[in-house]
């Protein structure tokens, strides 16, 4: 079935987008497009829900959800998406904002959203599903859309659209957590790659003036405060001048 194999593509792009959220979206708008019946193009859209302490009362954003990232099958969707964010009128804002399964049979005569009529039809978006989800504090709208009208028969596009809905948010969870252990492991070598060269500079220290480990030690310290920099650095510099010297004796 259709929506199987399409289930299987979008769990398989976790392993072939090398981790980025932004072409797992591009690829799932794409595939959906090509493989849902029915469907001309389709629109993934990620947002947050900004709340009234994290932005200024005055803001133009305050109170709204935004648009971390998204992705259209085809530009003349991407603009009508943008033309309802603009306008805060349209499926895909009305179904994230009453976070329930927007059904458009024929924009042409929906008179939800007056704003948003003339750009649908001009873009060939007459009639659409939008599903929202939970995305682990952000939410998922997942669009398909048709240039045609009521093309869409909600009992049976709906439950498969919850579905493929469900399968992204699980693959960009997945490479939320292999971005995570992608840093981490950054991390883990930086810090690897400071103690390093600490303990090089502390042994020059220990050698030159003979101190001892904690004694070397402090005194990178004491010269990274009043420099105002990191340890790791001063030891970085510590050993750069020790190069620098050595090549002179030759």
């Amino acid at each position: 079935m259709w929506v199987e194999r399409l289930a299987r593509d979008i769990g398989a792009l976790a392993q072939s987008v090398e981790g980025t959220r932004d072409r797992a979206l591009d690829q799932v708008s794409l595939l959906t497009s090509r493989h849902v019946p029915g469907c001309s193009a389709a629109l993934v859209v990620v947002w947050r829900d900004t709340r009234p302490e994290e932005h200024d009362p005055n803001a133009e954003l305050w109170g709204r959800h935004v648009v971390v990232d998204y992705a259209a099958s085809h530009s003349d969707l991407a603009k009508a998406f943008e033309y309802q964010y603009t306008t805060d009128q349209g499926p895909t804002v009305h179904a994230v904002r009453e976070r329930s399964t927007v059904v458009v049979e024929d924009s042409l005569r929906d008179d939800r959203w007056p704003a948003y009529t003339s750009m649908a039809v001009q873009c060939g978006d007459r009639s659409s599903v939008t599903y929202p989800c939970d995305l682990d504090g952000e939410i998922l709208t997942f669009g398909v859309h048709s240039c045609r009208a009521r093309r869409f028969d909600p009992e049976e596009v709906v439950p498969p659209l919850a579905m493929l809905a469900e399968h992204t948010v699980t693959t960009l969870r997945s490479l939320g957590r292999d971005a995570a252990a992608v840093r981490e492991a950054v991390h883990m070598r930086r810090a690897m790659s400071a103690r390093t060269v600490i303990d090089q500079a502390k042994g020059i220290l220990m050698h030159a003036r003979g101190l001892t480990s904690q004694q070397a030690f402090d005194e990178l310290r004491r010269v990274a405060q009043r420099n105002g920099m990191k340890v790791a650095d001063v030891a970085r510099r510590l050993m750069a001048e020790q190069v620098t010297s050595n090549g002179h004796r030759r």
